[in-house]
C-alpha cells in the first residue's frame, strides 16, 4: 500500500472509530481515573458480537466507571480493516483496547504497536498474538467437547461407526483449533470422519460449497450427522441438504445461540448449539480493562493464565459454557433474556413451540 492510499485508509478508519464510538471524548486518561477504552469486534450488526458483546460490554465498563468517556467502537470481519481501526485508535490516543481479533496473527504488528505507545490491550474470544496484557474467552476445548458429545447423543444407537462431516472454523483463528480439538478428543475412535474441511473466513457461502461437495462425494443418504462448529455454518450445511432433498436431515450441532438456530432447533433442522453467556465474557472484559486504564492489578480478576506465541503468563479469564437442545431452551435461552419466546417462537413455528412447552 502506497503512503497516499495509507493515509486515505487510515482516515477511513478513524472516521469510523468516531462514528461508531458513540461520541467518546478519546481524549486520553484523566487525572481522577477515567481511561478511554477502544472495542474492536469482527462483525457488528445481526452479529453476536453486535447484538450481545457490543452492549454488554459498553454497559459494564459505564457501571465501573461512571465518569469514563463512551466506550469507542469499530467493528468489520475485514482483518486489513481491523488492522486499520486499532491503528487509528492508536492515533486518536486511547487509553486500554479490547480486541476480539479477525486474524490475530495479521493484527500483531498492531498489537506491538500498542505496547509502544502504552496502550495495554485485552484479547476478547480470540487469542490475539503480540503484547496482550489480559484474556477472556471460553474454554474452546469444552465447546468442542460439547459439541461432539451432543453430535453422539443425537446418533444414538448409530453412533458406533457411524460416518459424519465436520465444517470446522477459518485456520487464522486460533479458537477453531481449538474447537475442533475438543471435538475430535470425543469423536475419535467413535464415528467416522468421512469429510473434513477447514472453512475459509467462517463464511457461510464456503460451507455451503464444501457440504455440496461432502454429498457429492459420500452420498446424500450416507451423511448420519454433522459436526458444524458454529450456528452460521450449521445454517449453511442444513442448506446444502435441504438443496439435495435429504429427509430426514441428520442432527447438526451448532455455537453461539444465533436466534435463527434457536428457531431452526424448535423446528427440527438443527439439533443443537453452545450457548456462551456473553455477560459473564463482557463483565470480565470491561474489569480488565478498566483495571488496566487506572493501572491496577488484574490478579482478583484473572482465574487462569494463558501464552501466545510472544507473551508468558497472560492473565487469563476462560469460562464454561452451555449444550442447548430444544429441551433446554427454556431454562437456558429464555431464562437468561437472551431471547423472549415471542421472539423465537414466530407464527409458523407456535405449533412445534407449544409441542415442546414454549408457550
Amino acid at each position: 500500500m502506497g503512503r497516499a492510499s495509507l493515509a486515505v485508509a487510515v482516515t477511513a478508519a478513524l472516521a469510523l472509530v468516531g462514528a461508531c464510538g458513540g461520541g467518546g471524548g478519546g481524549d486520553g486518561n484523566d487525572k481522577d481515573g477515567n481511561p478511554t477504552i477502544g472495542l474492536l469486534l469482527p462483525g457488528g450488526g445481526a452479529s453476536r458480537f453486535g447484538q450481545f458483546d457490543r452492549p454488554l460490554i459498553e454497559q459494564r465498563v459505564k457501571e465501573l466507571c461512571p465518569s469514563c468517556p463512551a466506550v469507542q467502537v469499530a467493528a468489520t470481519p475485514d482483518p486489513a480493516v481491523q488492522r486499520q481501526q486499532l491503528e487509528a485508535m492508536i492515533t486518536r490516543g486511547v487509553d486500554v483496547l479490547i480486541v476480539a481479533a479477525v486474524d490475530p496473527e495479521l493484527l500483531r504488528p498492531s498489537v506491538v504497536a500498542a505496547e509502544r505507545a502504552g496502550i495495554p490491550v485485552v484479547a476478547y474470544d480470540r487469542l490475539a498474538q503480540g503484547p496482550i496484557s489480559g484474556y477472556v474467552t471460553f474454554d474452546g476445548a469444552e465447546v468442542g467437547r460439547l459439541q461432539g458429545e451432543g453430535l453422539l447423543k443425537a446418533l444414538g444407537a448409530k453412533a458406533d461407526g457411524a460416518q459424519i462431516v465436520m465444517m470446522n472454523g477459518a485456520t487464522t483463528d486460533p479458537n477453531a483449533g481449538w474447537f475442533k480439538q475438543g471435538a475430535l478428543s470425543v469423536l475419535k475412535g467413535k464415528v467416522k470422519i468421512g469429510k473434513s474441511y477447514d472453512t475459509v473466513d467462517w463464511r457461510p457461502e464456503n460451507a455451503f460449497v464444501n457440504m455440496r461437495g461432502a454429498i457429492a462425494a459420500l452420498g446424500a443418504h450416507r451423511i448420519d450427522g454433522v459436526l458444524a462448529a458454529n450456528d452460521s455454518l450449521a445454517g449453511a450445511v442444513i442448506s446444502a441438504l435441504n438443496a439435495t432433498e435429504v429427509r430426514p436431515l441428520p442432527p447438526v450441532t451448532g455455537q453461539d445461540a444465533d436466534l435463527v438456530a434457536a428457531q431452526r432447533i424448535v423446528k427440527g433442522d438443527q439439533y443443537m448449539t453452545v450457548y456462551k453467556p456473553y455477560k459473564s465474557a463482557a463483565d470480565a472484559a470491561a474489569r480488565m480493562a478498566v483495571a488496566l486504564g487506572r493501572d491496577e492489578p488484574l490478579g482478583s480478576i484473572a482465574t487462569s493464565t494463558v501464552d501466545n506465541a510472544t507473551t508468558k503468563d497472560v492473565p487469563a479469564v476462560l469460562l464454561p459454557s452451555v449444550p442447548v437442545t430444544v429441551g433446554t431452551i427454556k431454562d437456558t435461552l429464555i431464562k437468561d433474556g437472551l431471547y423472549t419466546i415471542d421472539q423465537i417462537c414466530t407464527p409458523e413455528l407456535r405449533a412445534a413451540c407449544a409441542k415442546e412447552g414454549l408457550t
